[in-house]
């Protein structure tokens, strides 16, 4: 299962479940591309994995704006002359209210916070994974895209919609060796309480190793059947 030498974009990668998806790729020298929103939060990341400049492109964008997405994907062109994994771990919550409560805002920022990254990634970054011939495009999703639950309606309106590109952009991949697909998972665990004292309200929370430990996979070349799945990473 060996991705050496593969070129990886991780879109909000100074969260905590970037920064483990980023270690975890580069350990398998693969070389990385850090996004986000900070510089500093970037140089910062860099350093403390202890990446290389040649393995590593650090590049701020805020993928919101298809300019800065396309030239994200030419700088990524100019520093490595490929592109092989797309990975948007841009995550975002707004939630509390019921329908009536929420403001117009809201949905519309939940929207461009879900729905427009991807969208904007994957115009900037799928031609080229199609010119390679091989490619795997990744994002975060969540179970309530199919089992929407109350007072979170921005939410589970940025997730549908994200959730129904990565699903259409699969059907135009069959057969091009470009797979998409989605992890769902309830709720990332990054204190590790799950398995420190587990409780009825924690028990089907997911760690970013056990995210990373699917991204991994679905990343590789055994991987390559599986296009337009829903994997769900939750229910312990």
């Amino acid at each position: 299962m060996s991705l050496q030498g593969r070129v990886a974009v991780i879109a909000g990668a100074t969260g905590e479940l970037g920064r483990t998806v980023a270690s975890a790729l580069a350990q398998a020298q693969v070389r990385v591309v850090l996004v986000g929103t900070n510089q500093e939060r970037l140089t910062k990341l860099s350093s403390d994995l202890a990446l290389s400049s040649e393995q590593t492109l650090l590049h701020v964008a805020n993928l919101r704006d298809s300019p800065e997405a396309q030239g994200l994907a030419q700088a990524v062109a100019d520093k490595f002359g490929r592109v092989d994994i797309l990975l948007n771990l841009v995550g975002g919550w707004i939630g509390g209210k019921t329908v009536v409560e929420f403001s117009t805002t809201d949905t519309e920022d939940m929207l461009q916070q879900h729905l427009w990254t991807t969208w904007h990634l994957s115009q900037a970054f799928v031609p080229r994974l199609l010119n390679n011939g091989w490619g795997r495009i990744l994002l975060i999703s969540s179970p309530i895209v199919t089992r929407p639950a109350a007072n979170n309606a921005p939410y589970a309106i940025g997730k549908a919609a994200q959730d129904a590109l990565m699903m259409t952009l699969a059907q135009e991949l069959r057969g091009t060796r470009v797979t998409a697909n989605v992890l769902q998972v309830g709720t990332i665990d990054t204190k590790r309480e799950r398995d420190r004292q587990r409780t009825p309200e924690n028990a089907s929370w997911t760690t970013p190793e056990e995210i990373t430990a699917a991204v991994l996979y679905l990343c590789s070349e055994e991987a390559q059947v599986i296009n337009g799945a829903r994997i769900p990473l939750y229910g312990g």
